[in-house]
Formats: C-alpha cells, structure tokens, sequence
C-alpha cells in the first residue's frame, strides 16, 4: 500500500468547514469524491486540521492509500478537472507508508487579515475594523503568548480534544497596504477556533479596551468566557503547514 500527501488549497466562502459535516458540503468531502471517481473506488481522506465554516487555505495537506503506484502529474492533473473551481491541488507526492498528515505536521501557520477600508473585492477576504487599533501594543500583548503553552482560553468548549497545549512559535501584526494588518501565527498545533478567539482578544487590546497585563491574565485564568468574541472566519487563511523531510518518498 503507497500513501501519498495531497498539497491544495481551496477558498471556504461556500463550505461548512474542511470536516464532513451530516448537513452541509465540507472540502474534504468534495476531495474524496473527485479521487473516488478517479481511482473507481470508496478513498478516504485525512486532514492535516480541520478549518472551519467559511475559512480558506493557500495551502493544506492531505493523505490517501493506494494499492498500486499512481503517476502524480496525472493525479494532479485530473483531480484538477473533477473538483469545482474553488478548490485546487498543486501537488501528489509520495510518502511513506506510516506518514500522517495530520500527526506528523510539525508546524502550522496562519494568517488573518484585518482592513481599515471599504473595498468591495476585499469582502470575502478582510475582515472590516471601524475603530482606530494600536497594534504595537497588540504585537507586545502577542509576544506574551510565548510564555504558554495552555490554550484553554482561545479553545472552543466541549471539543473532542485531549488537551489544550501547543507550542507558538510565531505571533506577529504586520502591516501589507496602507489599510490592511495582517496577524501571522505558527504553532505546532491548534485548538479550535483557537486562531480566532486569539485575534479577537487582541483587537479588544487594541482598541484600548484590554491592557496587555489584562491579555496575559486571560490566558492564565483558563476561561473561554474571558476571553473576546471570535471574529468572523472569512479572513482566516490557512497558508503552511511543515514535515520532517523524512516523512518524503524520493523519486
């Protein structure tokens, strides 16, 4: 049996998140449907995460099991021509046969955009801030979160999931245009809606409605409630995510 990694990427506008989801179409079902025609058979597909309703990805991964070796320019290629225009796949490659995509990804980055501006193409893609931010105070409150690992307060309630540590690496507001921010995080894994509870409490800090000692004691009492509102998922973007070399085929 060969596994292979799937690299694409996809625009969430009109899906109910990455997950199958009983009530509404998900982008892993659209994948599994296109490489089960493909391959003419049942293929299930594993994630390297799970985004939710509405967020985008410039790059997510993806595994599948075959029997037989499969030429990946004509994977590429025809998974292209089944799936629907807002989902892509730029790479197939070979991994081996243990290689998860999803346990073994060492790191995870996104990015969430924030505009100052009215801008009809930008809609779909920014998220629209009617308040003067400071984001040098919002950088400082963000390099507080190099000293946690509890994620609790950022975390959705009654998740599935074992715990609530991760380890950031990067937390950093970037400016892009002249009225656009962009926040960039890298950790080696996230919790849900953690990205977004996270950019939401540190809007509040830069609308001066949070200080950044009032930031970190978020964080250490523990308590989604503390915490802000999520902003909206339609400018998260899900961009990289990272392996060991090892984990790769060569051909």
């Amino acid at each position: 049996m060969q596994r292979y990694f799937i690299y694409l990427a996809y625009d969430g506008t009109n899906y109910h998140g990455w997950q199958i989801q009983p009530n509404g179409c998900s982008v892993q079902e659209c994948l599994m449907k296109a490489l089960s025609t493909f391959l003419r058979r049942e293929v299930e597909v594993v994630g390297a995460g799970r985004t939710d309703a509405g967020v985008h990805a410039s790059l997510m991964v993806a595994h599948f099991d075959n029997e037989e070796e499969l030429d990946v320019m004509a994977v590429t290629e025809k998974l292209n021509r089944l799936l629907p225009p807002d989902i892509s796949v730029f790479k197939v490659c070979p991994v081996r046969e243990d290689a998860h995509a999803r346990f073994d990804a060492t790191a995870r980055t996104y990015k969430y955009y924030v505009t100052t501006a009215k801008y009809p193409f930008n809609r779909q893609y920014r998220y629209r801030v009617h308040s003067v931010l400071d984001f040098d105070r919002m950088n400082r409150a963000a390099a507080t979160l190099f000293d946690y690992s509890d994620f609790t307060s950022f975390s959705k309630l009654h998740t599935d999931a074992k715990t609530n540590l991760c380890k950031i690496m990067h937390a950093e507001w970037t400016q892009v245009e002249d009225t656009t921010w962009v926040f960039t995080i890298q950790a080696d894994r996230f919790l849900r809606n953690m990205v977004r509870a996270i950019v939401g409490t540190l809007l509040e800090v830069g609308r001066g409605k949070l200080s950044i000692e009032g930031f970190r004691n978020v964080i250490e009492q523990q308590d989604r409630c503390k915490a802000g509102t999520s902003v909206p998922g339609h400018a998260l973007f899900l961009v990289d995510v990272e392996y060991p070399d090892t984990l790769f085929v060569k051909t």
